[in-house]
């Protein structure tokens, strides 16, 4: 599935033809470069590695820098493999062109860190009753997590408070309002997982 590595800008809203406001999220997908082209001969399937963003000299380590070299091209800061059906060479660049005749794409991206959370809100619990009859401090608490007897344990995977956010997300079949090849830009329709300026992977 051919795609991009991209950074979420933020949001916006635009006009459709029919006059409807259309909330939409701008991403600036690519341009990205060819630094790997996998082979079945060599690696046993066929993918073609892109890089995105600048990334500094001293902060890359030599094999990356050999792969960067090899490819013609400066340190980059974020890699992602795509399986493209067309044959791409290294050094090549792919931008938001790719996208020109895209109806619908998928948007993978790390939803926003909201660190300790209870379990109302990282589980959506409704809480233990009404505030009376002495429950006024455990409106939000999680209730009986297991038996007292027997089994005398609780069991692995149960909901309860913990770190929240923070995962990778896969929003499907966005569709694609306009690409700007100009400025690399892509907007799509509705939201994607994660704060502005965060990376993002684009697939077809």
């Amino acid at each position: 599935m051919p795609g991009l590595i991209g950074r979420k800008i933020g949001m916006t809203s635009v006009f459709s033809a029919d006059g409807k406001n259309v909330p939409c999220t701008v991403i600036e997908a690519g341009p990205c470069v060819v630094t790997q082209v996998k082979t079945v001969e060599k690696d046993g399937y066929t993918a073609v590695q892109l890089a995105f963003g600048e990334a500094k000299e001293k902060n890359t380590t030599k094999p990356m820098m050999g792969i960067f070299k090899k490819a013609g091209t400066t340190p980059k800061k974020h890699l992602a493999e795509f399986k493209f059906d067309e044959e791409h060479n290294l050094g090549d660049t792919i931008n938001v062109e790719l996208f020109a005749d895209a109806e619908f794409v998928d948007v993978v991206g790390t939803s926003k860190g909201k660190g300790f959370q209870g379990v109302v809100k990282r589980h959506g619990f409704g809480g233990v009753g009404q505030a009376t009859h002495g429950q006024d401090d455990r409106l939000r608490k999680p209730g009986s997590i297991g038996a007292c007897s027997y089994p005398a344990k609780v069991f692995k995977g149960m909901r309860m408070a913990g770190r929240m956010g923070g995962d990778r997300v896969t929003t499907q079949n966005l569709r694609v309002l306009k690409v700007i090849p100009e400025h690399n830009l892509l907007l799509v329709k509705g939201s994607v997982a994660g704060c502005n300026g965060s990376t993002v992977l684009i697939n077809k």
